[in-house]
């Protein structure tokens, strides 16, 4: 079974006898024609949207899944339609390999879209007349389940490495003294406006730089 299933529960249904189909006259001639018919019945009235199939061999060479859908919403007869034809299930239908091992059918192996199933009938076919008897056993349907959107995100900002709130100032000058600073020079800067005068100033400078006593005379 593949792991999106771990955690649903099969649905409850009910698996129905397999019946042979018959050669000639079945009270004469009892020979089986080496087809088998399983039908699985769903819970009345409540179509099942299916996610996966999963069921034991026991010496059935090859598997054919139909499916019984309504649409929803309309009124129109429920529908056969083939999900998957002859899927085979021995390497060889005269030998042993395969012949008792477990198998899932997914959704995404079926040629159409297993929603709205109200029945799932099984057509087994052994074409070799060294086996008496052929079925399935223990046949389990799962349903589909729509993903929570809450839980993928919770999932996925679970994954999510969680980075430092404090960023690294090493290096970094001490941010109350440069607060203290721009300060200063606001204040110095709203001094200048006050005292600005109509005069031509000129450049403070000495030699080609700029002198700090004079500048701290403004």
């Amino acid at each position: 079974m593949s792991g999106n299933t771990e955690d649903i529960k099969p649905v409850n249904c009910t698996i129905k006898p397999p019946v042979y189909l018959q050669i000639g006259d079945t009270k004469t001639d009892p020979a089986h024609s080496g087809v088998c018919v399983v039908d699985v019945t769903l819970p009345f009235g409540k179509p099942v949207n299916i996610e996966e199939i999963t069921f034991k061999n026991y010496y059935t060479a090859y598997v054919t899944v139909r499916l019984l859908r309504r649409s929803p919403g309309q009124e129109t007869p429920a529908k056969w339609s083939t999900a998957l034809r002859d899927l085979p299930l021995m390497d060889n239908p005269h030998t042993e390999r395969g012949s008792q091992d477990y198998f899932s059918i997914h959704r995404t192996q079926m040629q159409v879209e297993p929603d709205h199933v109200a029945s799932v009938r099984l057509i087994l076919r052994q074409p070799s007349s060294a086996w008496l008897t052929f079925s399935l056993e223990d046949v389990k349907i799962y349903p589909h389940m729509e993903p929570d959107p809450e839980k993928e995100v919770s999932d996925w900002l679970s994954d999510l490495t969680l980075v430092d709130q404090h960023p690294d100032l090493e290096g970094l000058p001490d941010p109350q003294t440069v607060s203290s600073s721009i300060q200063q020079m606001w204040a110095l800067t709203e001094v200048m406006q006050t005292n600005q005068t109509t005069a031509s100033i000129g450049r403070f400078d000495v030699d080609g730089c700029y002198d700090i006593n004079l500048l701290s005379l403004m």
